[in-house]
């Protein structure tokens, strides 16, 4: 199993690509279900997650095309064909390894008029259920039944056989990103309109809602809480472009003001990011946005921060295993609470092991800086806090081996080829 070996104490300094989302190409991967017609999806980064997320949609019959892109070149882009559906269910095997792969659910009932998904159960970060994608399915026409550990949804059938939704209407208790993506693509075919309220307003929510115009979908209120979406017959193929990554962006901000560092983030979207870059300006790092780049630059210590996640616009919950790690080393003592899920601390341990100060008392998280970290050897327990380690291990005295860098794969684009390029001293090693 590969390890990521960093020998810290580097100032990065340089100009660093941010690659497309990752939570947006997972998203826009199933609008491929929608339609018989091409959908191609430029700037697709190569992660494990985009290339899983395939391999599903190849289960239902899905050709997959990977085109005019060199194997050192950051992006893809990816031109995929539903044109008969040949399947729609998605197995357990599958399923268990990628939590999105419930977002198969929407789109195959909203087509084929039925779809049947393995439960994904719970995640290293705590328990994600998936029972407000299901209420909200219902809301807008579909019957729901459980069997076997799989859910499956289907539309009424006409007497001419085919299942269609109704549409209706439906309002989130909470806010949830999935649920509301699962739900507006099925929404996009349905017979009726349908509104759907307290609708999450991320900005892979509004790349969603963009893609799904762009082939044909009829669907406004797009940024806000309220979207209202009229049902078309079809919908037709397009053309589009992922959005940048702001958590991508967000983190190697991050590894900017660790190391007392100096990056353009080139292809950022800054108000996308605003919150990340609010909390970086309060804690004293310089902030500088320009069209289409954001500068990211620190000298000397950071100062402490009190923070708490939250839904968009809120301070991200992807980001506060990074923000954690920065400000181990900043000049007092910072606050963070987790209000998304219940178990996302799983980095603290790691990081105390480097010498970080860290209590934690529920979903609160106390972070007294300290003057230095040393580097050591830490296993990665999920994405975010893989990448909390890696900016621990930037800034740290000496070497820090990363283990279970697979987790890192799912969600970061050739990172330490980013890093390396901007100064960082860090490698990718097998065990053999």
């Amino acid at each position: 199993m590969d390890r990521i070996l960093i020998r810290g104490g580097r100032r990065l300094s340089g100009r660093l690509p941010i690659s497309g989302a990752k939570n947006a190409a997972l998203t826009l991967l199933p609008c491929a279900l929608l339609t018989d017609e091409p959908l191609t999806l430029r700037n697709l980064p190569r992660l494990a997650d985009v290339d899983s997320f395939g391999h599903l949609l190849n289960q239902f019959g899905v050709s997959t095309l990977v085109e005019g892109s060199r194997p050192e070149d950051f992006g893809r882009v990816m031109t995929m064909r539903a044109g008969r559906l040949t399947g729609t269910t998605a197995p357990y095997d599958i399923v268990r390894k990628m939590r999105a792969s419930i977002l198969v659910l929407g789109p195959l009932v909203g087509r084929a008029g039925e779809a049947t998904v393995s439960l994904p159960g719970g995640c290293a970060i705590g328990n994600r259920p998936i029972d407000l994608h299901l209420k909200a399915l219902e809301a807008i026409g579909a019957r729901i039944e459980f069997t076997a550990g799989y859910v499956k949804a289907s539309a009424p059938r006409s007497t001419a056989g085919g299942g269609r939704l109704a549409g209706g209407r439906y309002s989130f208790p909470v806010v949830s990103v999935g649920a509301t993506e699962n739900v507006v693509m099925a929404a996009v075919t349905a017979r009726g309109g349908s509104r759907i309220e307290n609708a999450a307003r991320e900005p892979e929510i509004v790349d969603l809602c963009r893609c799904l115009v762009a082939m044909g979908a009829r669907i406004d209120g797009i940024g806000t809480e309220t979207l209202e979406i009229e049902g078309v017959d079809r919908l037709h193929g397009a053309t589009y472009a992922v959005m940048p990554d702001r958590i991508e962006a967000g983190s190697y901000a991050c590894a900017a003001a660790i190391t007392g560092g100096d990056l353009e983030l080139a292809g950022v979207t800054a108000d996308d990011l605003r919150a990340t870059l609010d909390a970086l300006a309060a804690a004293g790092v310089t902030v500088e946005e320009r069209r289409g780049n954001v500068r990211v630059a620190a000298t000397g210590r950071i100062g402490p921060l009190t923070l708490s996640t939250a839904p968009y616009p809120g301070f991200a919950t992807d980001m506060q295993a990074q923000f954690m790690a920065m400000l181990a080393l900043a000049t007092g003592a910072s606050v963070l609470t987790e209000t998304i899920f219940e178990n996302r601390y799983m980095h603290v341990p790691e990081l105390a092991r480097m010498g970080a100060d860290i209590q934690v008392r529920g979903r609160t998280a106390v972070v007294r800086g300290v003057d230095r970290l040393a580097g050591a050897p830490v296993m990665a327990t999920d994405l975010r806090a893989s990448m909390s380690l890696v900016l621990a291990g930037l800034a740290a005295e000496g070497e820090t081996q990363v283990s279970r860098v697979y987790h890192l794969d799912r969600g970061y684009e050739r990172l330490e080829e980013k890093l390396s390029a901007v100064g960082a001293d860090i490698e990718r090693v097998g065990d053999g």
